[in-house]
């Protein structure tokens, strides 16, 4: 499923594909309640994008938490931050902040998936 429908074109121009998970939301979504599939995602952005920031700081952002929860969807969140003009250096202080509140494992996975996204 990508670019089939609005939702994916989304995470399609944001972060170059659209995830598994969120893969598997849109389709069920699509499949049995096209209504509260768009109140979610209208939810999810209006949280993800408020007015007062740019695509680029809320990404960051977003990098920081997932990344003090040492979740895998942080990458997701990296690269969305790189496509909009963040740098090596921004995802690095932002590793540095999530360390101080979640110690190596943050700051580790942080690497790893910054290393993996400026590799490629």
């Amino acid at each position: 499923m990508t670019g089939s429908d609005p939702y994916s074109k989304i995470y399609e121009e944001l972060i170059g594909f659209v995830p598994p998970k969120i893969q598997h939301r849109i389709r069920l979504g699509l499949e049995t309640d096209p209504e509260l599939l768009e109140a979610i995602e209208n939810v999810r952005e209006k949280a993800m994008y408020p007015d007062c920031f740019d695509v680029k700081t809320a990404q960051l952002i977003l990098f920081a938490v997932l990344i003090s929860h040492v979740s895998p969807a942080s990458e997701f969140h990296a690269r969305g931050a790189v496509r909009s003009g963040a740098t090596k250096e921004e995802l690095h202080a932002v590793a540095g902040l999530a360390f101080l509140f979640r110690g190596l494992p943050a700051f580790n996975l942080a690497a790893e998936v910054i290393n993996k996204i400026f590799d490629e």
